[in-house]
């Protein structure tokens, strides 16, 4: 390995470590803005090219609407470079319901937990979701 080599390698190490943690910051605030019932917020996140897109664009508005959706996202792995990024993550939802906002107290009605697999791509300075699975993962209870 050249002396050029070895400066540049923990240069790309840093890059690879950025882009590893842009990509999970941009699954974070996907789920805060979810949380928020922001339907256009979470969608925004997400290629609208995508496949599946409309089905997820269904569910999320749905979901943002009757219900208070809360994630727990553990990382299994991050891997890619720079540019695009394959993550596997162990995600658990909890529905909490809002047809009953007085309701004391507001229980989770029901839990999903899924192992999740989700492709970023960085277009530009923005990183997206290009590919999510399993589809239907957000669709409200009682309608997946």
């Amino acid at each position: 390995m050249t002396r050029r080599m070895l400066l540049a390698l923990p240069f790309a190490l840093t890059l690879r470590a950025d882009a590893a943690k842009e990509a999970w910051d941009l699954l974070s605030d996907a789920a805060s803005a979810l949380f928020e019932g922001d339907a256009p917020g979470f969608l925004s996140y997400f290629d609208p090219g995508m496949p599946g897109y409309e089905r997820l664009r269904v569910d999320a508005t749905a979901l943002a609407r009757e219900w208070e959706p809360r994630s727990t996202i553990e990382l299994v792995a991050n891997e890619g470079d720079e540019r695009t990024r394959e993550i596997q993550a162990d995600w658990q939802l909890a529905f909490v319901t809002l047809q009953d906002p007085t309701a004391s107290p507001r229980i989770a009605s029901t839990r999903r937990e899924e192992r999740v697999e989700i492709r970023v791509v960085k277009t530009g300075k923005r990183w997206r979701i290009e590919s999510f699975k399993p589809e239907g993962f957000f669709a409200p209870p009682g309608s997946k």
